[in-house]
């Protein structure tokens, strides 16, 4: 996964420190119903299309730049299928991350899907009954996509 130069700038003076981030993730369907997907540089996995909004940047704004630059995909959100923190992730250099992912269910609306950066060894679109292995979290969103209810969240405990 890329850097952001504003995450460098940080590490600069926080050191490997967890650092609590926002996030964003895209489940992003053709009109064929397909779901875009992207294999991982650092770990071989395939996932759902995800990154780390700039400073200032909307996540609906993020979400789709980080679809584009990673798949050459354009696409429009739709609605946020969920909002989750994550368990923190222990990179191999050390640096230690815990994102608040906002997850939104875009349609596609142009492009040709392609790896269109360095973050990705593979990208396609797979029929929801032809998924690669994936991890839950990404299957779960992808199946919150589907249902055209209210956003998942955590539910908070009764007390």
């Amino acid at each position: 996964m890329a850097i952001p130069d504003f995450i460098r700038d940080l590490r600069a003076t926080a050191g490997p420190q967890l650092l609590y981030l926002p996030g964003v993730s895209a489940v992003v369907f053709d009109d064929e119903g397909r779901v875009l997907l992207g294999r991982r540089a650092d770990n071989g996995r395939w996932v759902i299309i995800c990154g780390i909004p700039e400073p200032g940047e909307q996540p609906a704004e993020a979400a789709v730049r980080e679809v584009e630059e990673e798949t050459a995909v354009r696409c429009v959100p739709e609605r946020i299928v969920l909002v989750r923190t994550l368990d923190p992730v222990t990179y191999p250099n050390g640096d230690r991350c815990q994102f608040v992912d906002v997850c939104f269910r875009c349609r596609a609306v142009g492009g040709e899907a392609r790896v269109n950066d360095d973050e990705s060894l593979e990208v396609g679109w797979f029929a929801l009954d032809a998924l690669p292995e994936m991890e839950d979290f990404s299957l779960t969103r992808i199946k919150q996509a589907l249902v055209d209810g209210a956003t998942w969240f955590e539910p908070v405990a009764a007390g």
